[in-house]
């Protein structure tokens, strides 16, 4: 069906309106089924009829629509193959004639695109690209330059592999030799236009693109090209780290501009050039690190330096990791003056840095943490001083030293004026103190042992800790990170100690000290030992949990509207920890904390925002589930239901993978209950396949649809849903992505669902996991289909068995099954490493040497292979892990957010043990065998005798005797 161009703007205009946006964003969902609605895209976004606004929403629903719509899961394209072909026609020619934010846009989409199709796909890319390139028209230039960097940025985190190397080498076959001439004659467009502000401004756009596509051609391996040119390239590179002219120099103080970005990406180069080929750059690192050097100490603590200076500080770090180039610093006098003219502007704190931190204080939290990857001066500048305390630790010790004893001596003279000078005496001790990594879960693993910090602690640090609030704050904040940063250093009685005085600075109405005491509080009560045993127990914590929880949740809560309630996700992540911690000593408190957080789900559902925010407070929520659940069911029920329903209701597309996963706990939590009628009307919704379409939705939905199997399945035979079910296991089985889900839900449905009404579906079931077996075979799906077929076998008591599964087997195609075990099951069940699935294939053999009336007639000398690979599993018995009540949890700085799936580590459930009572593996195996042979009057000793080695004889003797 075609759709007019119009119309479809008319949308895109509705979706910046607050009055219609959502109405409108449902519209256009609804219109991406029309007959080539991404080239309408494209022309909305091209066509200068169109305003701006709309031209710019025309490209990010374009960029939104290729990442849904362009693959499927197995790589295949979605959209007809002439959209596909018109798409890559058009976009490049587009993407360099429309202004720079929409090109950002179309830019995205085009990496989405080379995701899947660059280089086999589109190898006409790079020749259109070249072809498009010119010697003095820099607005093209940019434009292609742009699609370029678009494309080959994706290689910048890739690990190493042939398909990479092979592409890369297919790009630089055909660009790189125009790059490099485009490089020169930009130098000479540069130089011609030194008078000239316009042309210079464009040319050095160019350079700026040029400088990025250098990074990204090098960023793998040094490509022979640019080896062959490295004289000419450095001495380009040299140039442009030393140029100025005035035509360039910005006004604003706070933004960077042409000369700020050339240099901060020439010195990423050159960072990337002394890390990886060493013995390449080797002869002009020396000179690199001199100008470099020059070039920091002439640049002034403006911010809108702070890219360069950190970009050049790590720069020298990275040749100060090279012995030779680390002598140049290992003199007193030398490092006085690194300490005075590099280290001091760079972690002092400017005017600047305090302004932010009273006008965006949530902003200058978030990069000042340890552990951040925020580029800051302060981080670039401590980890410079760090690199060179490895190689000179006692004279690094001794130089600094002496500058935090000269600013404690400043800050003692008048406190009230020279706090600053307290700030930077513990900002350059802790720099020295901590070695090794500082991580976001452990703080400093590693000290200096020339200082001690235990000592600086309690004669420099303790008082701003105790000190009532009033004055400047910085020195109470200062002693807080110092706790932050070193409490894998302090003991429990310590940390014990400081946890009242945090909570007190956690009750001041001042934004940073809160914030900064939720954060030591948090990464305290997440401490472990060396097994992961937790530091901080329920009973350690549960005195002052109260007090916490209220404080905490009246910080949130106060700020008032959507945007500000889930502006500090440090406050939610302390709330999270606090519940994690305590556990079921929740329960007295339960109400309140479950209302708070209901109603922080009604606030920011309206708006969100901060995708780290609402990830840790559905942790809480998890961790109330699994605490208050089991006791309290219904109460868990008749508070989060409404508020969730209201969630699915309006269609708030963030939370929907969380609250799916909340759902399914809250199931969980109350195994033997009936299924109510408030989850029975959740059957149908989850059961319609468009719900299925998004890939964040899978996984929580197939959690959802488990757990509601298990809980009711009587009432999905009796209301005709178990067809319905099967329909989402064909659906999921379909794709590689999803295939592990589909096992997932066809093993709760033949758990719970009585094999009388799933007898029709087994046949069509084994066909469609023997066709992907034959067709396109995973190791995935290989070791899911073995888990499932040992799951069947080993349920002979159910009405299943190893008869049933060969019967349905030879069903699906007569004879097939005897190949099948003898090339899958038995070679391949040893791959099993789960020890649950271990277990289970133990006693999937051991049903059928025992009972398998098939293998003791037909498939005789399958019963001895049988029997080999069940002794071989029971060389090293698996033993199933006991379920615990901790919580094993990744850290949540390593987890990506956004629309999408995100699992709840409160919410996820530990490896279900269907056999607990089998504890002895041997023994359980002699005991079945023993029983088996009495039942068939001593058909297994003869199977035994006739069948099997004397050692694997000898073997099973052993087990059926003790």
């Amino acid at each position: 069906m075609a759709v007019d161009p119009r119309a479809i703007a008319d949308l895109l205009d509705g979706t910046l309106d607050p009055q219609r946006n959502k109405e409108a964003e449902i519209a256009l969902r609804g219109a991406e089924s029309s007959t080539q609605f991404s080239l309408i895209l494209l022309q909305i976004a091209s066509d200068g009829s169109y305003s701006y606004a709309t031209r710019l929403a025309g490209a990010l629903c374009f960029k939104n629509y290729i990442k849904r719509n362009w693959v499927d899961e197995d790589g295949n394209h979605k959209l007809p193959p002439d959209e596909v072909a018109a798409v890559k026609q058009e976009i490049v020619g587009i993407m360099i004639s429309v202004p720079p934010k929409i090109q950002s846009q179309l830019g995205d989409a085009i990496s989405l695109i080379a995701e899947s199709d660059f280089w086999r796909r589109w190898d006409t890319l790079i020749d259109d690209l070249v072809a498009r390139l010119t010697l003095d028209n820099a607005v093209v230039n940019n434009g292609v330059l742009q699609v370029a960097h678009s494309i080959f940025k994706r290689w910048r985190p890739l690990y190493r592999s042939d398909e990479l190397y092979t592409e890369i080498i297919h790009v630089l076959t055909k660009f790189g030799l125009p790059f490099l001439t485009l490089f020169e004659s930009t130098d000479r467009m540069i130089e011609e236009n030194k008078d000239n502000r316009d042309g210079l401004q464009a040319a050095f756009g160019t350079l700026i693109l040029l400088i990025k596509l250098f990074y990204d051609l090098s960023c793998q391996d040094l490509p022979p090209i640019f080896e062959d040119h490295l004289p000419a390239i450095t001495k380009l590179l040299k140039k442009y780290l030393e140029y100025d002219n005035p035509l360039l120099r910005t006004t604003d103080d706070a933004e960077p501009g042409p000369l700020e970005f050339v240099k901060a990406g020439i010195c990423e180069v050159l960072n990337l050039y002394a890390q990886n080929f060493e013995e390449e750059f080797g002869q002009f690192l020396g000179e690199f690190i001199a100008t470099v050097w020059n070039l920091l100490t002439s640049t002034g603590a403006e911010a809108k330096y702070d890219i360069l200076v950190s970009k050049a500080l790590q720069f020298l770090t990275t040749a100060a990791r090279i012995r030779q180039h680390a002598e140049n610093f290992n003199n007193e006098g030398v490092l006085g003056h690194v300490v005075d003219n590099v280290i001091l502007p760079n972690v002092s704190l400017r005017d600047t840095d305090i302004e932010m931190l009273e006008d965006e204080p949530i902003e200058f939290i978030r990069r000042d943490l340890e552990g951040s990857d925020a580029d800051t001066r302060r981080r670039a500048a401590t980890d410079f001083l760090r690199q060179l305390l490895e190689h000179f630790e006692k004279l690094v010790t001794q130089v600094v030293m002496v500058y935090v004893d000269r600013y404690i001596s400043q800050y003692k003279k008048d406190p009230a004026d020279n706090w600053r000078s307290k700030d930077t005496a513990v900002y350059l001790f802790c720099a020295i103190a901590a070695k090794g990594v500082v991580t976001t879960s452990q703080g400093v693993k590693g000290t200096n042992s020339l200082v001690n910090i235990i000592e600086f602690f309690e004669t420099y640090i303790a008082e701003d800790l105790v000190k009532e609030q009033g004055g400047e704050y910085l020195p109470t904040v200062d002693a807080i990170k110092y706790i932050y940063i070193f409490r894998s250093q302090m003991t429990k009685a310590q940390l014990q100690v400081s946890l009242p005085l945090l909570m007190k600075h956690l009750s001041t109405k001042n934004y940073v000290v809160h914030t900064y005491a939720a954060i030591a509080i948090e990464r305290i009560l997440f401490l472990s030992d060396g097994s992961g045993k937790a530091m901080f127990t329920k009973e350690d914590v549960l005195p002052m949990g109260k007090d916490m929880l209220e404080q905490l949740f009246r910080l949130i809560q106060e700020q008032g509207v959507p945007e500000k309630v889930q502006e500090n996700e440090f406050l939610m992540r302390c709330v999270m920890r606090v519940l994690i911690v305590i556990k079921d000593g929740v329960l007295p408190i339960a109400d309140t904390v479950l209302n708070q957080l209901n109603s922080i789900t009604g606030e920011i559902s309206r708006n969100p925002s901060n995708p780290r925010f609402y990830y840790y407070h559905f942790e809480a929520l998890g961790a109330i589930i699994r605490y208050v659940g089991p006791s309290q069911p219904e109460k868990i029920d008749n508070v989060l239901y409404p508020q969730f329903a209201a969630v699915l209701q309006e269609d708030v597309q963030e939370f929907i993978p969380y609250v799916f996963q909340l759902f399914a706990a809250i199931l969980e939590t109350n195994p033997s209950g009936a299924l109510t009628e408030r989850h029975q009307s959740l059957i149908p919704p989850i059961l319609m396949p468009a719900l299925w379409e998004s890939k964040g939705n899978v996984p929580a939905l197939v959690r959802l649809l488990s757990a509601v199997i298990a809980r009711g399945p009587s009432y999905l035979v009796a209301n005709s849903h178990v067809e319905p079910v099967l329909g989402i296991f064909q659906k999921l089985i379909s794709t590689k992505a999803n295939e592990s889900y589909a096992f997932d839900v066809i093993e709760a449905v033949v758990t719970h669902i009585p094999v009388s009404a799933l007898q029709p579906y087994f046949v069509p079931v084994l066909n469609m996991m023997l066709m992907r077996l034959n067709n396109s075979r995973t190791e995935t799906l290989a070791i899911r289909f073995l888990r499932f077929y040992h799951f069947m076998c080993a349920r002979d008591k159910q009405g299943l068995g190893a008869d049933f599964v060969i019967h349905a087997v030879d069903q699906v195609q007569e004879g097939v099954f005897a190949p099948l075990y003898k090339t899958v099951i038995l070679p391949e069940t040893p791959k099993l490493t789960r020890p649950v699935d271990r277990k289970m294939a133990v006693i999937s053999f051991c049903k059928t040497l025992a009972d398998s009336e098939s293998f003791h007639s037909q498939y005789k000398r399958g019963w001895g292979y049988t029997c080999d690979a069940m002794l071989k599993l029971l060389e090293n018995p698996p033993v199933p892990p006991t379920a615990a009540d901790d919580i094993q949890e990744q850290d949540v700085d390593d987890l990506g957010f956004g629309i999408g799936f995100t699992a709840l580590s409160t919410c996820r459930r530990p490896p279900q043990d269907p056999w607990p009572e089998i504890t002895s593996l041997k023994r359980w195996v002699g005991d079945t065998l023993k029983e088996a042979d009495v039942r068939h009057r001593n058909e297994i000793q003869k199977y035994m005798q006739e069948r099997i080695s004397d050692e694997a004889r000898t073997v099973l003797l052993s087990y059926m005797q003790d």
